[in-house]
C-alpha cells in the first residue's frame, strides 16, 4: 500500500487588517479509527491507545467524539489528559442522552458530565452541544436549551445547530449575551438544514464543523456514506475566501474540524486547508 505523507500542521495566524490577529486551530472530529491505519495515516501496527500521541504529532487541536458516545468520567479523560501532548487542545462534545435521546435524568447527568470532564479542563476550548436535525425553534425547545446553557454555565460552550428555524437574529443575539459560540457548518445544501452564516457570537472563539457536501450520502441514513467526503483543494480555497476573512474579522481564535473521517479523508483535508490558509497572502504563520 502507498504511504501517504502528513505534514505537522501548524497554527495559523490570521491577519484580517483591522484589530488583533485570530489564531486558527485545525484538527480532525475524532482520532481513534482503525480505518486510519489502512489508510496511511497511522503506521501499521497502531494500538489504540498510542493513536492520541501520533494525531499530537500533526495537529493542535482534537474534536473528542468519546464524550458524544459515553458520559464523560474522571479516570478516562485524565488518562487521555497524560497521554496527550503538551500542545494539544481539545474540544469535547456533549453526551447524546442530553440532546438527542433527553433522558429523564438528563440535569442529574449535565452533573455528572462537569465532574467528568474535569480532568481537561486547563486544555478545554470548548463542549459542543451537538442538536439533533429535528431540534426545531420550538417554545418547549428553546426553554429546554435555555435551561441546559444554563447548567453549563462556566464551561467554554459551543452550539451546533441542525434545523435552518434557528438561524435568526434574536437567536445569534441570544448567544452573544451568554458569549456561547455558534458553530459555523459546511454540509450539503439540503432544505431545512442549518445554513453556512459568516456569524460569530463569542469574539474569542470561532467554531467551524467541515461535514462534508456528499448529499447522497446525507440523505441515505448511513454514517458512513454521510461523511463520506473528500473536500478539493479549490472548495476549500473558495471557502475560506468567501467565510474566513469575515468570521476571522471577529474573534480572536478558531477551532477548525474535518467531520468526513471515512477512508483518513478528514486529516488529509484539514492539511489541505493548513496550507490554503498559510498561502494566502493575508497569513502569516504564529
Amino acid at each position: 500500500m502507498e504511504t501517504v505523507r502528513y505534514e505537522t500542521s501548524e497554527v495559523c495566524t490570521f491577519s484580517a487588517g483591522q484589530g488583533a490577529a485570530c489564531r486558527c486551530l485545525i484538527g480532525t472530529s475524532g482520532y481513534s479509527y482503525v480505518e486510519w491505519i489502512d489508510s496511511g495515516f497511522y503506521p501499521a501496527g497502531t494500538k489504540s491507545s498510542a493513536m492520541l500521541a501520533l494525531y499530537g504529532r500533526h495537529f493542535s487541536v482534537v474534536e473528542l467524539n468519546y464524550t458524544w458516545y459515553q458520559m464523560a468520567r474522571v479516570e478516562p479523560l485524565r488518562r487521555m489528559a497524560d497521554a496527550a501532548p503538551d500542545h494539544l487542545l481539545f474540544a469535547a462534545k456533549l453526551t447524546r442522552t442530553m440532546t438527542h435521546e433527553r433522558d429523564h435524568d438528563w440535569r442529574d447527568q449535565l452533573q455528572q458530565y462537569r465532574k467528568g470532564i474535569a480532568p481537561l479542563a486547563d486544555k478545554l476550548l470548548a463542549v459542543l452541544v451537538q442538536l439533533p436535525p429535528d431540534f426545531d425553534r420550538t417554545i418547549n425547545n428553546r426553554h429546554f436549551l435555555a435551561e441546559l446553557l444554563d447548567r453549563l454555565a462556566g464551561l467554554p460552550i459551543a452550539v451546533e445547530f441542525r434545523h435552518a428555524s434557528w438561524a435568526v437574529d434574536s437567536v445569534f443575539a441570544e448567544l452573544e449575551r451568554r458569549k456561547v459560540t455558534l458553530v459555523t457548518v459546511d454540509e450539503p445544501d439540503i432544505a431545512g438544514l442549518f445554513p453556512c452564516l459568516d456569524v460569530v457570537t463569542n469574539p474569542e472563539l470561532f467554531y467551524v464543523r467541515f461535514h462534508g457536501r456528499n448529499k447522497k450520502g446525507w440523505l441515505s441514513g448511513n454514517m458512513q456514506k454521510k461523511f463520506d467526503y473528500n473536500y478539493q483543494q479549490h472548495e476549500l480555497q473558495q471557502w475560506c475566501d468567501k467565510h474566513l476573512l469575515q468570521i476571522a474579522r471577529q474573534a480572536t481564535r478558531g477551532i477548525l474540524f474535518f467531520n468526513n473521517h471515512v477512508g483518513a479523508q478528514a486529516p488529509r483535508n484539514a492539511q489541505v486547508l493548513a496550507q490554503v490558509i498559510k498561502q494566502s497572502a493575508s497569513l502569516r504563520k504564529s
